[in-house]
């Protein structure tokens, strides 16, 4: 059985891993795997190029096309667009692994083993990583065990929160975030609710971000809303979606840390699960907002305000959620920025988990 990993333990495999080591991970579509891998390379200066090999019909569209060489009288293969000529190492990201047809595997085995194709040699340093579908809605090819063997094969599983902050680095639609928290099981999940067609739709990473898209420059949803999102992440999502929407909604972030007085009413009504997405909300605006230097010291103060409130006797719970958050140390910008602009807290919190 593979192993599990989210997305900050995968980076550090990737930082860990020896060049010469690839890489297989295991997942669902729509689940941020390329976009993860770009991202992680290119902030070293490499780069990345994946390679659809579901979508190849033959080797020729992977190692490039036959030509006669006449001055040898041999057939040389013309190199393919991807391949690098400069000598700088690349990423070659093998997507769809185990939807490619046994042709195309038969040339990956040279690649995963020798970093040859057709003879030519990856420049040194290169790195392959390849990426393989799991369920049954896919139509899959087998793979051999020699091949398989080359890799080193980790199942991929990013944790909800992980694509939370991510989203609000993103500027993801405050509604799509909210939503998310307080349903983390629509994320990633199958809607079976639908037609005959084999065209069912279920909500996936990069289609949130699509409903984000659609929706962010509306302030108020209407029908036809409803059926563009419905399209993008399926019934059964759209109409959960729709609910919270229309329900008392969540304060964002801002809005509790630039005006706390005009929502303190509010605020204090809020049951534990409300707050604690209040809370999420909170450390995902410090870690990844800029804040001017003029908002500051606002933002402090109402950030004192809200957490005096949380430690009130009803409230004990919800404090304890705060300070939970601040102990696992995942939002670091948020850390230092109580750290420098309300140390007050910090001294309420080491208080707090010492008489526990």
């Amino acid at each position: 059985m593979s192993t599990n990993v989210n997305t900050k333990e995968l980076k550090e495999i990737l930082e860990t891993t020896p060049d010469k080591q690839n890489i297989m991970l295991v997942g669902k579509h729509g689940i941020g795997k390329s976009e993860i891998l770009t991202e992680f390379f290119e902030k070293k200066g490499m780069k990345v190029t994946a390679l659809f090999l579901g979508q190849m019909s033959d080797p020729g569209d992977l190692i490039g096309l036959p030509r006669l060489d006449e001055s040898t009288g041999k057939t040389m293969f013309m190199p393919p667009y991807w391949f690098p000529t400069d000598g700088k190492p690349v990423v070659l990201f093998l997507d769809e692994l185990n939807r490619a047809r046994p042709e195309v595997l038969q040339t990956i085995m040279d690649l995963a083993l020798n970093r040859k194709l057709a003879g030519r040699s990856l420049p040194e340093g290169s790195r392959l990583v390849s990426a393989v579908n799991e369920g049954e809605e896919y139509q899959l090819t087998d793979l051999d065990p020699a091949l398989v063997s080359r890799f080193n094969i980790y199942n991929f599983r990013p944790t909800a929160a992980e694509w939370l902050l991510w989203a609000a680095e993103q500027k993801v639609d405050e509604r799509v975030i909210t939503f998310i928290q307080e349903n983390p099981r629509f994320l990633d999940t199958c809607d079976k609710a639908g037609d005959e067609t084999g065209l069912d739709k279920s909500p996936d990473r990069r289609a949130w971000k699509k409903v984000s898209d659609c929706i962010k420059d509306c302030p108020e949803l209407k029908a036809i809303h409803k059926k563009i999102i419905s399209g993008i992440v399926g019934a059964q999502a759209t109409t959960a979606f729709m609910s919270s929407i229309s329900q008392n909604r969540i304060l964002s972030a801002k809005e509790i840390l630039m005006n706390y007085e005009k929502h303190k009413s509010k605020i204090d009504k809020y049951m534990l699960h409300e707050t604690a997405v209040a809370n999420e909300s909170i450390f995902r605006f410090l870690e990844t907002q800029e804040i001017s230097d003029d908002d500051k010291q606002t933002i402090a103060q109402n950030l004192a305000l809200y957490v005096k409130g949380l430690q009130s006797p009803k409230k004990k719970e919800e404090f304890a959620h705060f300070v939970s958050i601040y102990e696992k140390g995942t939002y670091s910008q948020a850390i230092v920025f109580i750290l420098t602009e309300a140390p007050e807290l910090y001294t309420q919190m080491t208080n707090f988990i010492k008489n526990l």
